[in-house]
């Protein structure tokens, strides 16, 4: 079993940056393709980026590609999303998820376990 908590969400103005951080509980978390996803009202959940289990292999989706990094402590436990020149259409309810699987999978149904989501919101 693992448990993930997303923080660092909050309000920012278009154009600026923002970093929300998941912790994962469990010794396991190495062994984990780590992702995130975002939904906004009214949307289905979408992928953003995710990250091998290793950290040496990304797949980031092309709305926020160039603007957005994934990243990830192993010795922490925790998984990073870098946002920078944050848009308006931005603005949702960021998740993180755990699967433990080889590759990055971009379906939510592929993910085992999720946190319980940090709000973004960005201001025009």
């Amino acid at each position: 079993q693992m448990q993930l908590v997303e923080s660092g969400g909050g309000l920012v103005q278009a154009g600026g940056s923002l970093i929300v951080s998941c912790a994962a509980s469990g010794r396991t978390f190495s062994t984990y393709v780590m992702g995130w996803f975002r939904q906004a009202p009214g949307k289905e959940r979408e992928f953003v980026a995710g990250l091998s289990r290793t950290g040496g292999t990304t797949n980031i989706a092309d709305s926020v590609k160039g603007r957005f990094t994934i990243s990830r402590d192993n010795a922490k436990n925790t998984v990073y999303l870098q946002m920078n020149n944050l848009k308006p259409e931005d603005t949702a309810v960021y998740y993180c998820a755990a699967a433990q699987t080889v590759l990055i999978h971009t379906r939510t149904d592929r993910y085992d376990y999720w946190g319980q989501g940090t709000q973004v919101t960005v201001s025009s």
